[in-house]
């Protein structure tokens, strides 16, 4: 299934990624709010086709690009106790302050917010964290 929404111009660019936040309280009284609040709160997004159509747009400068997007996986780390595929967990924030570590980014992944129910659809395997957690390396959607 393809799923169209809206991106700004200057970033609709086939093959980027971008995380979507969530509405802007600024679009409240827009006509196309529905297009471009239709992604998933935290999900990761790749753009896989741009549309010749666009429209203006409050909040963007150039305007907006109507784009097919595809949610990727992302790869995050969850308590060990809670790792099983298939299961739907609520992500908990790893308490870690190691920036320097190689898998700093997989604890703290960029446009996940702590507390969102997310699905395990793979585990890849045990992390090996220097700060001692019990973690495991998941994809989720």
């Amino acid at each position: 299934m393809v799923i169209v929404t809206l991106i700004g111009e200057r970033q609709a660019k086939e093959g980027a990624e971008f995380a979507y936040r969530g509405p802007l309280t600024d679009c409240r009284e827009c006509k196309l709010k529905a297009v471009c609040f239709n992604l998933d709160a935290g999900g990761v997004y790749r753009i896989t086709a741009l549309r010749d159509v666009h429209h203006e747009c409050r909040i963007h400068e150039d305007g907006v690009r109507v784009v097919e997007v595809e949610k990727i996986p992302v790869r995050c780390a969850v308590i060990q106790k809670y790792a099983l595929e298939g299961s739907v967990v609520t992500l908990e924030e790893i308490k870690c302050l190691n920036i320097g570590c190689d898998r700093y980014r997989i604890c703290h992944p960029i446009g996940m917010e702590k507390n969102s129910k997310c699905k395990i659809t793979k585990i890849i395997g045990e992390i090996n964290c220097p700060e001692g957690n019990r973690l495991v390396e998941v994809e989720i959607a």
